[in-house]
């Protein structure tokens, strides 16, 4: 029987431990915490946005970086086979707007318990509190682990599902990217991401609180074609913008950006062209033809908004509607459709839901995710150089991967 070890106990490690086991290798699993699944536990607002039930061509359009590498690994076992999986293992799940799948109980620790579940009827050995601190080597194999305790324990295979360093409360530091440098392996340049953005306008934080529904942002370097655009929600906040736009924004943010400044501009109304903004403006200026221009704003933004659109629109606030000229209001209808803000970096790890960078994935056979330096040793999980935007697609990379990774380190033939 071949013994498999898995360090790490999130999401991708109890998903590869319970494959491994199932495939009938004696396996342990390493969990530094006094849990398992303890980001898994807060993702999804504590919900677990557990994958995703959009098609296959939607699953990798929803990967940002290196997508074609987990081919393979979605193949073996898709965002239908997850939900399925949960389903049988007791967490029975929902599909919400935009393919989102959560346990129908809206609670993450059920997701745990059914990973949990598993392990224990597989008979998987967990060690908690129990820190793994290198790998043992020999002539290019994996032998085993080395504890923080100076012992040594020996295995046919192992299994690092570290995670990043997102979210250090969870115990994320990054541990496994130093073990896998350590015996050769490349670390991709790591970074925070689906983080909110810093903004340089001061005029954001007046905003601080307000979510808009519905709008539009476009994401680029100043003078350049935007390089991301996406519909949906947002927030402001006390050091910028927040919310699940902002965050997809901010995958491509990182990879574009380098840290320099960017520009984000908001469509308010994407549902109107320019011709029918102007047309409502119109339609609202009659209406209003006799009060001041800060007072006829009502209808078209929230109450919150409107200081912040007046000032900016460099209209005088107490100027009466039927004063207004052409010019200026054609200029108001830009802005509205061109709310421009100054990017000039992003939340650091404690705020971000994943880590962009890691394990570079040349050195990672796709078809069993086991090292190509190292014979006998599986990467699966955040600690790859792989990365999605919101709505379950980073879990279904930790579920896809970690499966695979468990299913080949317990000794399945990889087909020629």
């Amino acid at each position: 029987m071949k013994k498999v070890i898995v360090v790490g106990g999130g999401a991708a490690g109890m998903m590869a431990a319970a494959a491994a086991a199932e495939q009938g290798a004696k396996t342990v699993l390493y969990e530094k915490n006094e849990k398992l699944g303890k980001k898994l536990f807060i993702t999804g607002k504590g919900r677990c946005n557990l994958t995703n039930a959009c098609d296959m061509e939607e699953l990798f359009q929803n990967v940002v970086t290196n997508a074609k590498f987990l081919y393979s690994a979605f193949y073996g076992f898709d965002n239908r086979a997850v939900m399925d999986w949960f389903e049988k293992a007791g967490c029975p799940v929902k599909i919400e707007r935009g393919g989102r799948v959560f346990p129908v109980s809206d609670h993450s620790s059920d997701v745990i318990a059914a990973l949990a579940g598993q392990l224990k009827k597989r008979e998987v050995d967990v060690w908690l509190k129990t820190e793994v601190k290198g790998l043992v080597v020999k002539e290019g194999c994996v032998k085993g682990v080395r504890l923080a305790n100076g012992l040594e324990e020996y295995g046919d295979a192992v299994i690092l599902t570290t995670g990043g360093l997102s979210y250090p409360s969870t115990g994320s530091d990054g541990a496994g990217y130093r073990m896998a440098a350590e015996r050769g392996h490349t670390v991709k340049e790591t970074s925070p991401s689906l983080v909110p953005f810093h903004i340089q306008e001061t005029w954001c934080k007046a905003l601080q609180g307000l979510s808009l529904k519905n709008v539009k942002v476009y994401l680029g370097l100043k003078g350049k074609k935007p390089f991301y655009e996406g519909f949906g929600e947002m927030l402001f906040t006390h050091f910028g913008v927040s919310g699940p736009l902002i965050l997809s924004a901010s995958s491509y943010y990182g990879k574009k950006c380098k840290g320099e400044k960017a520009v984000l501009r908001l469509d308010l109304k994407p549902a109107l062209t320019p011709q029918q903004l102007d047309k409502r403006l119109l339609r609202d200026f009659e209406e209003n033809k006799n009060k001041q221009f800060k007072n006829s704003l009502g209808e078209l933004f929230p109450s919150k908004l409107i200081p912040v659109m007046v000032d900016l629109s460099g209209i005088d606030g107490e100027k009466k509607i039927h004063e207004i000229t052409k010019e200026e209001r054609l200029q108001f209808a830009h802005l509205i459709k061109n709310m421009e803000m100054t990017v000039t970096g992003t939340r650091d790890y404690a705020e971000a839901v994943i880590t962009r960078g890691g394990i570079h994935v040349k050195e990672v056979n796709p078809s069993t995710m086991e090292s190509k330096r190292i014979k006998g040793l599986y990467f699966a999980g955040e600690i790859l150089d792989v990365d999605a935007l919101t709505g379950g697609f980073n879990l279904q990379i930790a579920w896809s991967t970690g499966y695979q990774a468990g299913v080949f380190a317990a000794g399945k033939e990889q087909k020629q």
